[in-house]
């Protein structure tokens, strides 16, 4: 193939008038069937860069400890409410390398206020794999190593600090750690729940699919937003953060799995009448065969688009019940819990700095939402 200057791509092979034109349908055809998925997604660019800041983000989890310079609950007193710090590289034109400014405070008589002005005189260097507070890698592995650290002299508040002088950095990069497993968590239980309910009624009906959708039919028709304060109020408020946390993720799969095993009804009701699963069933194969070999295989790929767009609606459960702080409390930190923090609007207009961790609910539900799309998109590769 050789590429004109002109844009155009010309063969160099010869004309051979007894090829196949269908030669590269065929060829496509043949492909196994996650070839012609990844192709297709590709072309999706939104669900593309999604994944990959998805994939990231799930396996930056385990070393939020090292990537945040202090610990989830580490308090500055002479700290409260410091802006954001930004990270330079030159002082007066001359290349110093990363630093930071040292904050300096004052109080303001007028507005009684602490009034926080960088001393631009000197630049203090920031240090990298450094020691610090302990924390547990992956959950079981103690290290004091964080990736970068200010001097003594100086703070680095990136995203700034909150009413107490916590870092909102490092506790947006702790707080991820619930937030986003919450949703993994809770949708194991809405589609374990799900699937179960809705295969057993759609291949079963008569009786089974009647009460089946008679419970679907109650728990819908239930208010989401009450029903989740009066489940999450009933959590005993002296249990620890952990044991609150798995409650939250069950209590927000119990209540998510009536719509997928609706969908999953409606699906196999239709395909129970197909050949196969006729000749399945004629040839001694037990209906959990007939469920997990044959029908659940061809229902899948609507499966894998509705998690990716279940998981957002998790993460906003959970992020809303810690807002109202019904959810999980502190000392455990989410992005939920950090948002309790911001209910004060008097106190967000003076410093808005404490609405960031709203920043990666946004941007993590949108990528959710994106990959969602691009899955639904893709894991039909045969639709177009």
């Amino acid at each position: 193939m050789t590429h004109l200057p002109d844009g155009r791509f010309v063969d160099d092979e010869p004309f051979d008038p007894q090829a196949s034109l269908l030669e590269l349908e065929r060829k496509d055809l043949d492909a196994p069937n996650w070839l012609l998925v990844w192709r297709k997604f590709k072309t999706h660019k939104l669900g593309l860069i999604s994944g990959i800041f998805l994939f990231i983000a799930y396996f930056l989890i385990p070393f939020a400890g090292f990537i945040a310079p202090y610990g989830p609950n580490q308090r500055f007193s002479e700290h409260l409410y410091s802006p954001p710090q930004s990270i330079k590289l030159f002082h007066e034109g001359e290349f110093v390398g990363p630093f930071v400014y040292p904050m300096t405070s004052e109080a303001n008589l007028e507005t009684f206020q602490w009034e926080f002005k960088p001393d631009t005189s000197r630049p203090l260097k920031l240090k990298f794999f450094c020691e610090g507070s302990t924390y547990n890698l992956a959950g079981f592995i103690e290290s004091n190593r964080h990736l970068f650290c200010a001097s003594e002299e100086a703070t680095i508040f990136i995203m700034g600090s909150d009413r107490l002088g916590r870092d909102i950095f490092s506790r947006v990069s702790y707080g991820a750690q619930l937030s986003l497993t919450v949703g993994l968590i809770g949708i194991t239980v809405s589609f374990v729940l799900g699937i179960f309910f809705g295969s057993v009624a759609g291949y079963f009906g008569g009786r089974v699919d009647w009460t089946v959708n008679r419970v679907i039919e109650i728990l819908r028709s239930l208010p989401e937003l009450p029903l989740w304060l009066a489940l999450s109020a009933a959590v005993p408020s002296n249990w620890s953060p952990v044991a609150v946390f798995f409650i939250i993720s069950i209590i927000l799969g119990i209540l998510d799995w009536p719509g997928l095993a609706r969908s999953v009804r409606a699906k196999f009701l239709s395909l129970r009448e197909e050949e196969y699963v006729r000749a399945a069933e004629m040839m001694g194969a037990s209906s959990g065969r007939v469920i997990r070999k044959h029908l659940l295989p061809n229902f899948m790929s609507h499966l894998i688009a509705s998690a990716t767009l279940s998981i957002p609606a998790m993460i906003l459960g959970e992020t809303a019940l810690s807002f109202l702080g019904l959810g999980l409390r502190a000392p455990a930190v989410s992005w939920g819990v950090m948002l309790n923090d911001a209910q004060n609007l008097t106190s967000v207009e003076i410093y808005p700095w404490l609405a960031i961790p709203m920043l990666p609910i946004v941007i993590v539900v949108l990528a959710f939402n994106f990959l969602g799309d691009g899955l639904r998109d893709s894991l039909d590769p045969y639709q177009q």
